[in-house]
């Protein structure tokens, strides 16, 4: 399987041709682009532990080339929505904190949080969006003991136990498999007193986002992850204009 989290979660997620020759293909080519997944990851081909086959959700991320999302996933545009300032209020002083980001994509939070002073871990499945993270850490200097890289299996964070403070996953969720055994193991590698956020889009219609069958909602995420076995986890959903905020903690 050829999975990846930016192009995954992973990206995840039906980007119409560029030109159609029917006005009205057009226009529904449109609106496809508006539907498109802006994950902050690759979009993996594996397979997802929900209604719809991970191969579709890879078709639909697979029909824009790398850059493209590359670029996408850095625009301002995701900007407008993602309004990454209020997410980093959000998470409060990470100064010191080990962090993994996981489907980090293009280290669109990675960096950020490595700016903010935490230790950081890009992770993702995808080898080209953990060499675009390279080359862009390398070029800003900064060092791995700040922004390390972790290219990460299917079915793992690849976290040791108690290994960092905090993981975040951004627009990522819906690409794990079996979400309950996978954020069990993201539990094991947290620290006493430490704590999961994945941020996603509402399980509604919006401007942005991969389509409706694919978004997992908030309520769905809250008893995944009390399966998985956090003691406390609560939801932030009006913060952000597309998406909602789960916490996790570990006690």
């Amino acid at each position: 399987m050829n999975y990846t989290f930016s192009f995954f979660l992973a990206a995840s997620l039906a980007l119409g041709a560029a030109a159609c020759a029917n006005p009205s293909e057009s226009g529904q080519s449109a609106t496809m682009e508006k539907q498109e997944d802006s994950h902050g990851h690759g979009g993996q081909q594996h397979k997802h532990g929900h209604q719809h086959s991970h191969g579709e959700a890879n078709a639909y991320m697979n029909q824009s080339d790398f850059e493209e999302l590359a670029q996408r996933f850095e625009s301002a545009e995701r900007d407008e929505y993602q309004q990454p300032d209020k997410v980093l209020a959000y998470l409060g002083d990470v100064a010191g904190l080990s962090i993994m980001d996981i489907g980090a994509g293009t280290g669109y939070f990675s960096f950020r949080l490595a700016n903010a002073g935490a230790k950081v871990i890009a992770a993702d499945v995808d080898d080209r969006f953990q060499e675009y993270i390279r080359q862009k850490r390398d070029s800003l200097g900064i060092g791995e003991d700040r922004l390390a890289l972790r290219k990460l299996p299917y079915d793992s964070p690849e976290l040791s136990p108690g290994e960092v403070d905090r993981v975040i996953t951004v627009n990522t969720y819906h690409h794990f498999e079996d979400r309950p055994a996978y954020f069990a193991k993201v539990l094991a590698g947290l620290k006493p007193g430490g704590a999961l956020y994945v941020i996603d889009f509402f399980k509604e219609e919006t401007p942005v986002g991969p389509p409706l069958e694919m978004k997992i909602s908030a309520e769905k995420v809250v008893a995944e992850l009390k399966a998985a076995g956090f003691a406390k986890v609560e939801v932030e959903s009006s913060l952000l204009p597309y998406q909602y905020i789960v916490k996790a903690a570990t006690e």
